[in-house]
């Protein structure tokens, strides 16, 4: 297959240059050039400004995955930018602490229900792994339960297609359960009676089923079930925080986890995490060894009190709430009404491209054709669909016009019976992604 490269020059040079230097030839793997079809998407960007990017080549698009989730207002959002720039002329890191700790500590606990007490981390790996030896440390059990997706340290990439280089016997410590199943989580504490000590989870882009007897939603039962066989209950809100509530899924939910994990959209793509939680477990941190160099650099934490800021002094959360709503309705209605299994699925500030064949498989096939014709047409999807509150109703308009255009084509080519020939470069790949 010929890949259209002459396209993009200055991705394509970059790229060459990258591979002798850089194994996998990405710093991260859902950024790489497998996730898009090659040929017709760049491979590096450049610049961003409000919901737009541009590539090194000087090509404009509507951008969807925001950089994986992190940016939540938008690309040079000038109150973040303004304030980062400040604190970046009155230093970065130092050889004592900084106020902006205490500051964005407090701010956070003003907000989140769960957080008595907060500690900072640089990557949702770092504080979902630190809430595990925390809830570790508190119960005296090494086993964990857990649902969903957390990151790429030991402890949890054991259980993924990923664990060359990790010792097998970490495999022993974990157990899987499944959303919206609650006898799955029972199961396992019956199958590993005194042995759990943490139930972790990330909520996906699906309500949390109600208990039609209790009148209890998922979250609730399951923080139920951890409390009644000993365990910590921690929920991992890296890409729900600040985005379904002001204080993240728990407050959305209803429900108080016993330790949290926060980071992506918390300061709109600078580098900060924090894990929060109840005092009573958090202050294992007085023991627990988790201390790095940069998780009190003050750049992050300057970005975080100034988004957290604007997220309480804006109708942030309204609004990515409704431009999510129109632009999932959008494509959706068109796209039902072409006879075509494509959905943009989840809830309306972070969802997922769903592209089903005719056996109701996910047909990652399908799903390049629909890439392809919509970056074509000026709109970056890839895996995940954030919002952010840069994306105006142009914005949705534009893209959902080149979301049904791009239907059309998507609609010839399974017409076809090869819908390979409409490719006009590489189909995507697959980076994995746990799910339970």
């Amino acid at each position: 297959m010929k890949l259209l490269t002459n396209m993009f020059p200055v991705s394509e040079d970059l790229w060459q240059r990258a591979v002798n230097l850089i194994p996998a030839g990405t710093q991260t793997l859902s950024k790489g050039p497998d996730q898009f079809v090659r040929g017709v998407t760049p491979k590096y960007l450049k610049k961003g400004a409000g919901s737009h990017v541009w590539d090194v080549d000087g090509n404009e698009y509507i951008d969807y995955p925001m950089a994986l989730g992190p940016i939540l207002l938008g690309y040079d959002y000038a109150p973040v930018t303004e304030a980062v720039v400040k604190q970046i002329r009155e230093g970065t890191t130092f050889t004592l602490m900084h106020p902006l700790e205490v500051e964005v500590a407090e701010l956070l606990n003003s907000i989140i229900p769960s957080a008595e007490m907060v500690r900072f981390g640089k990557n949702g790996a770092d504080v979902t792994s630190a809430a595990v030896k925390v809830a570790r440390a508190a119960t005296g059990r090494d086993h964990i339960a857990y649902c969903g997706y957390h990151g790429c340290q030991d402890w949890y990439a054991v259980t993924t297609p990923r664990n060359k280089g990790i010792p097998r016997s970490l495999a022993g410590f974990m157990h899987p359960f499944e959303y919206n199943r609650i006898e799955t989580l029972e199961k396992a504490f019956a199958e590993n009676p005194g042995r759990i000590g943490c139930v972790i989870m990330e909520v996906p882009g699906v309500d949390p089923a109600i208990d039609p007897v209790t009148g209890k939603n998922f979250l609730q039962r399951v923080k139920e079930v951890a409390h009644r066989n000993g365990a910590v209950f921690v929920l991992d809100e890296i890409v729900t925080g600040f985005r379904y509530s002001v204080g993240g899924a728990q407050k959305y939910y209803r429900v108080t986890p016993d330790l949290s994990c926060f980071g992506k959209g918390m300061a709109n793509g600078f580098a900060i995490s924090a894990l929060v939680g109840k005092r009573e477990f958090m202050k294992e941190l007085n023991e627990v060894f988790f201390s790095m160099t940069y998780s009190g650099d003050t750049v992050g934490l300057a970005a975080a009190k100034a988004t957290i800021k604007e997220l309480l002094n804006k109708p942030v959360i309204g609004h990515i709430w409704e431009m999510g709503r129109i632009l999932h309705e959008g494509i959706n209605g068109f796209a039902e009404k072409s006879g075509v299994k494509l959905r943009i699925t989840g809830k309306p500030p972070r969802g997922g491209i769903s592209i089903k064949n005719e056996n109701g498989e996910e047909d990652l096939l399908l799903k390049s054709v629909f890439l392809q014709e919509t970056i074509k047409r000026g709109v970056l999807f890839g895996g995940p669909v954030f919002i952010s509150y840069s994306h105006n109703t142009d914005d949705i308009r534009k893209t959902i016009d080149a979301s049904c255009e791009a239907i059309k084509v998507l609609r010839a080519a399974i017409d076809s019976k090869d819908p390979a020939s409409f490719l006009e470069g590489e189909p995507v790949g697959v980076v994995f992604r746990q799910r339970n």
